[in-house]
């Protein structure tokens, strides 16, 4: 009885934290990526910022799925993607082409990250409900990073434009059902 009992305690101890372990896993492919910029890498920059967002897409339905979810795992979730969907894919676009417009650049990639931030804490306070209010950020971030696959084919403006209408549609209040 003592045995059994241990065990079924420490598959629900694992089982209640699976969704925070893909949680952490997509931090962790963010923070890899923003290593792979620093040295100049940026096609696995990008590869790892599309891993950070299967995760990110897995974390919510293993937690919905398991019925493991959390105020913990939804203050987690929203750390891990400023950094894998505001940070790295602003900074990849910022080493693939906005640098070169220097400090106007350099504001830009910082808006999105700043707004992508108050995304994340606007949502953090709302209640759940079936849509969301504004541009989720792990979109945002998807379509930045997607993006820098095009510098070599569209004119580098269209870049800061697309930075700065991504990040006012994250802050922006139309509603967007939830998927």
């Amino acid at each position: 009885m003592f045995i059994t009992e241990r065990i079924d305690n420490t598959i629900k101890k694992i089982k209640g934290q699976a969704a925070n372990a893909l949680t952490v896993l997509n931090l962790s492919f963010g923070s890899a990526a923003i290593i792979f910029l620093l040295n100049d890498n940026l096609v696995t920059s990008f590869i790892l910022i599309l891993l950070a967002a299967l995760c990110d897409r897995f974390d919510g339905l293993v937690a919905r799925k398991l019925n493991i979810v959390t105020d913990f795992g939804k203050q987690l979730d929203s750390l891990c993607d400023l950094v894998s969907f505001g940070i790295a894919p602003a900074f990849l676009l910022y080493a693939a082409v906005l640098h070169q417009f220097g400090v106007p650049g350099v504001i830009f990639t910082i808006i999105f990250v700043v707004t992508g931030a108050l995304r994340l804490a606007r949502f953090n306070l709302s209640e759940s409900s079936a849509v969301f209010t504004g541009l989720p950020i792990t979109a945002a971030g998807s379509l930045l990073a997607i993006s820098s696959l095009l510098v070599t084919k569209w004119p580098p403006q269209v870049f800061m434009y697309l930075i700065l209408i991504l990040a006012l549609l994250m802050i922006s209040n139309f509603k967007m059902k939830k998927i």
